[in-house]
């Protein structure tokens, strides 16, 4: 990546022979005699580093760096400035200067700090990149499901996102709760700075304190350094604390307080510290019923539920099985560069039927174990696991529908659900596959409230 560089001063020599040593390097170095013109350039054409004088006509070195920082923060500035006028130069470091070069320039020094910033800059770039890739991999909307119960959780986690409110996310083992904490998290205003997830159950007993709220060296036999707590690490940012049922009791009142005060007392200090963090917990347990049997505050529980997403299991939007499949086969066949289009109707028929203890999770496990098993263009019922593979003598759909017109009801639904994932929503398409009309598929739509895009 070439950098672009804009040197600015009002002496035609100095401004030269700066773009001829910055240009020898491979820098892509363009000039401008004062702050107006400099800034003109600036807002035509983006430059990575602005290296500038502090006295020039027009417009002053300081105040072209307040113009660069309001419209570009991202633009590193260097000002160039007299022995005699470090303070000035000083106060550009306060305004957002990124460094600052005394006169007579010393050549040698300029390349060394233009280098150092040019690397910088490039890490500052990269960061963004990926925190932008990061949003967009946790946007709410990346979370598959167009069932109604996931659009209700769409509906609170728009809500919730842009608030300070603690919230609990309940449900199954498997469901998603992670993906919906880091959904809430980079949709919020939290999300330049860090997403710090908690496995409570992780951790040991004696080690929680520690680890959530830090500890001074020779507090405790091992404690050997100071350590810095969870909730301090994740300053600005947001923490998870998953699996919140399993903190132990004698600490819920210190995450209470932590919560309620915004500050920790790390193990071994007296003096609090400040935090400012917000908490996303989650639980697969009934936490009420926990409360009741005495295992979890109830004080502490209400601090936590102020905002409660329960995220319904795949029994509940099995209308989502097909999407979700179909999702985690392209990532997986991307992955492992196999060109399979699709399920066949054998193979999709025994994921919609198969039961889902492990839920999301389970699915996605047998999809990638279906991908590196499949060499056809569809995956067929042999690629799944035997025990989803219906038995000899019974292939039909499962009794757990209810009465007949609901079974054949629902599978109707699931296979033109299928078909339509399958074609990429095209109607005309997917009307031909099935064998009807246009007009009789968007009836069947309608009739069987199926969600399209």
């Amino acid at each position: 990546m070439t950098h672009r560089i804009l040197v600015v001063d009002d002496e035609q020599i100095i401004r030269e022979s700066l773009s001829f040593i910055l240009k020898k390097e491979g820098y892509d170095v363009e000039e401008a005699g004062n702050g107006k013109d400099a800034l003109a350039k600036h807002e035509s054409s983006m430059f990575d580093i602005i290296i500038t004088d502090i006295e020039m006509p027009e417009m002053k070195g300081v105040e072209l760096l307040r113009q660069i920082r309001q419209r570009t923060p991202k633009t590193l500035v260097v000002i160039i400035t007299a022995f005699g006028s470090v303070e000035t130069a000083v106060e550009a470091l306060r305004e957002g200067a990124a460094d600052y070069i005394l006169k007579p320039v010393n050549f040698d020094d300029l390349l060394y700090r233009v280098k150092k910033l040019c690397d910088y800059h490039a890490l500052v770039i990269e960061n963004s990149l990926l925190r932008r890739e990061l949003q967009r991999k946790y946007n709410f909307e990346n979370i598959i499901g167009q069932s109604m119960p996931m659009k209700k959780v769409f509906e609170v986690i728009k809500r919730v996102a842009s608030s300070e409110g603690t919230v609990l996310i309940t449900g199954k083992s498997g469901t998603g709760k992670e993906l919906v904490a880091r959904a809430i998290h980079y949709n919020s205003p939290r999300r330049e700075k860090r997403f710090v997830p908690i496995n409570c159950g992780a951790i040991v007993d004696t080690l929680f304190e520690s680890e959530l709220f830090g500890h001074k060296r020779g507090s405790f036999t091992g404690a050997t350094v100071d350590k810095e707590g969870l909730l301090k690490v994740a300053d600005g940012g947001t923490v998870f604390l998953d699996e919140v049922s399993e903190i132990p009791l004698q600490l819920q009142v210190k995450l209470l307080r932590a919560l309620e005060q915004r500050e920790i007392t790390p193990v071994g200090m007296t003096d609090p510290i400040k935090i400012d963090v917000r908490i996303i917990a989650a639980t697969n347990r009934d936490l009420r019923k926990e409360v009741e049997e005495g295992k979890f505050r109830d004080d502490l529980y209400y601090r936590l539920n102020v905002v409660e997403i329960d995220l319904p299991s795949l029994k509940e939007r099995p209308d989502d099985i097909p999407a979700l499949a179909q999702h985690f086969l392209e990532t997986y066949k991307k992955q492992m560069s196999k060109p399979i289009q699709g399920f066949a109707n054998e193979a999709m028929r025994a994921l919609l039927q198969y039961q889902w203890k492990g839920e999301v999770r389970e699915l996605e496990n047998i999809i990638e174990r279906a991908v590196i098993f499949c060499d056809e263009d569809f995956i067929k019922i042999d690629h799944l696991p035997e025990y989803l593979r219906p038995s000899e003598d019974f292939s039909g759909l499962s009794s757990g529908y209810g009465s007949l017109k609901d079974a054949v009801r629902n599978y109707e639904r699931q296979f033109i659900q299928q078909t339509l994932a399958k074609y990429g929503q095209n109607k005309e398409v997917a009307a031909k596959v099935l064998g009807i009309s246009l007009s009789s598929l968007y009836r069947k739509i309608e009739e069987l409230q199926i969600i399209t895009d």
